[in-house]
């Protein structure tokens, strides 16, 4: 059976069908789904039926996987299952995943496990359509810059936060990284540029404290313009895939004290590579015990 594939908005996002999740796709199968995550972007699939083994394993097609986080824990008798839970954490902010590493994952995979009765919605954000928004100017300017990513930083909290969502905080940075990357990256696959900034970027390098943070609010404010962005609504048993390397995402807490669960598996990605062929390097913190290096030929 041929895929099905249909676009969700102009600028990224499609729904897949007629994947069989019950086997191991042929080769042909996986490639057409890996050109459909350039294409697009982000893909989802309704009515999966996977369990957290079964995640790992479409996770798989796409590379070798991550552990579930470099200094959380997997979900409860896994090694690859982060748990994305409202009772822990909520991710309501633009960010990409893991970017305080020197190599973040280059695929994420979210599965729906609890969904809310209203809201709760994921966005994600095409990147390289907000590197194409910027005015040349800016292109140029953002072609020369790198910016320090890290997991160290000041969670703002409610007066009701819980016990739960602090150990959550503590467990997040008990272990400082630190990587210097290029503010536009070179997407191995695809030659596309894309703004890789996101919440964990902290200061662009030689630019003072005031002016790093306006000039990551402008780039940013490119990135969640409204034409770049996915809204999904989730239902229970689907999966969510994106490219990491070139979108953000953000979990709105729209959905009052109701549960919310997702749980992530993400595929082990290369070293980011910038406009002037410069690769990211690592500042702070050996993450080797998480994710494995990968070279990804074009």
């Amino acid at each position: 059976m041929p895929l099905s594939i249909r676009k969700l908005t102009s600028r990224i996002g499609a729904v897949i069908e007629g994947v069989d999740f019950t086997t191991t796709p042929d080769p042909s199968t996986i490639a057409a789904l890996r050109d459909a995550l350039n294409e697009h972007k982000a893909i989802v699939f309704d009515d999966v039926r996977l369990d957290n083994a079964g995640q790992e394993r479409v996770a798989g097609w796409f590379g070798r996987l991550t552990t579930a986080h470099p200094n959380v824990p997997a979900a409860d008798g896994t090694t690859n299952v982060l748990a994305v839970d409202s009772e822990t954490s909520k991710s309501n902010v633009w960010h990409t995943d893991v970017t305080f590493v020197v190599n973040p994952p280059q695929v994420t995979t979210l599965r729906s496990i609890v969904t809310t009765p209203y809201g709760g919605e994921t966005l994600i954000a095409n990147t390289a359509a907000a590197y194409r928004d910027l005015p040349e100017p800016l292109r140029v300017l953002a072609d020369s810059l790198r910016v320090v990513h890290t997991n160290q930083y000041d969670y703002a909290r409610s007066e009701r936060t819980t016990a739960r969502r602090e150990e959550y905080d503590r467990v997040f940075v008990s272990t400082p990284y630190e990587a210097e990357h290029p503010v536009v990256r070179v997407h191995p696959l695809t030659g596309e540029r894309g703004l890789f900034i996101g919440g964990f970027a902290k200061r662009i390098v030689g630019l003072p404290s005031s002016d790093s943070a306006d000039l990551l609010r402008i780039f940013q404010s490119y990135v969640t313009r409204p034409e770049n962005v996915l809204r999904w609504t989730w239902s229970p048993g689907q999966l969510l895939v994106f490219d990491n390397r070139i979108t953000q995402h953000y979990a709105i807490d729209n959905y009052d004290d109701h549960p919310r669960r997702l749980n992530r598996v993400t595929v082990a990605g290369d070293v980011p590579v910038g406009v002037d062929g410069s690769r990211s390097r690592a500042l702070v913190g050996d993450a080797s015990h998480y994710s494995s290096v990968q070279e990804i030929a074009a």
